[in-house]
């Protein structure tokens, strides 16, 4: 292992099934980690053992599928490499921060699996290396009004928001500043999406 690597994603949100956690499982004990699951009525915690550290994966019931998410550091490029896979095969979205001798090197947001905004980081300088610009056509902007996605999304979506209001409730009480400013800027984004679904 690479005692100088270290990646954290943050903002993790990752969509499964319970058969596909189960290979995600079976994959993990493939490649040689020691590691053990709980599951209660909410969530599925999946404990894996990297080196004396303990990485608590954990996955969020929603409307009888599972939902990955929260920040997690990674020190173990195995680990680090097997959780980008995940993002790109689940068409998840990330920020992830790459360090260098616990510096941040580069920031790279990930949306639907495809990076779409890639910062280097050098001191106290940013510098955007890519950007995606935003491609609807007409024809997916037809489909969309169509179809009836809308709704389904806007049921998903009052249950991110409650879930988000009791981590922000949760990170006032504790006085976890960096969370209170990351939750409220989620639910910012969600306040959006959610206007724009009720157009």
């Amino acid at each position: 292992m690479n005692r100088s690597y270290e990646v954290e994603y943050c903002n993790l949100e990752l969509r499964f099934d319970r058969r596909q956690i189960q290979n995600l499982i079976r994959e993990l004990i493939q490649e040689g980690y020691s590691l053990y699951w709980h599951e209660s009525e909410h969530q599925f915690l999946v404990s894996v053992r990297t080196g004396r550290k303990l990485l608590k994966l954990r996955f969020l019931r929603v409307l009888g599928r599972y939902k990955m998410i929260g920040n997690y550091l990674v020190k173990d490029e195995k680990l680090a490499q097997w959780i980008e896979k995940l993002i790109n095969d689940s068409r998840g979205h990330a920020v992830v921060k790459r360090f260098q001798e616990r510096q941040v090197l580069r920031i790279e947001n990930i949306m639907f699996g495809e990076i779409i905004r890639l910062v280097e980081v050098s001191g106290m300088e940013h510098r955007i290396i890519f950007q995606k610009r935003p491609q609807v056509t007409v024809e997916e902007m037809v489909q969309a009004f169509k179809s009836n996605r809308a709704e389904l999304r806007a049921g998903v979506l009052r249950l991110e928001i409650d879930y988000e209001l009791a981590s922000l409730h949760e990170a006032v009480e504790n006085g976890w500043q960096d969370k209170i400013e990351e939750s409220k800027e989620k639910l910012m984004g969600m306040r959006t999406e959610m206007l724009q679904l009720e157009l």
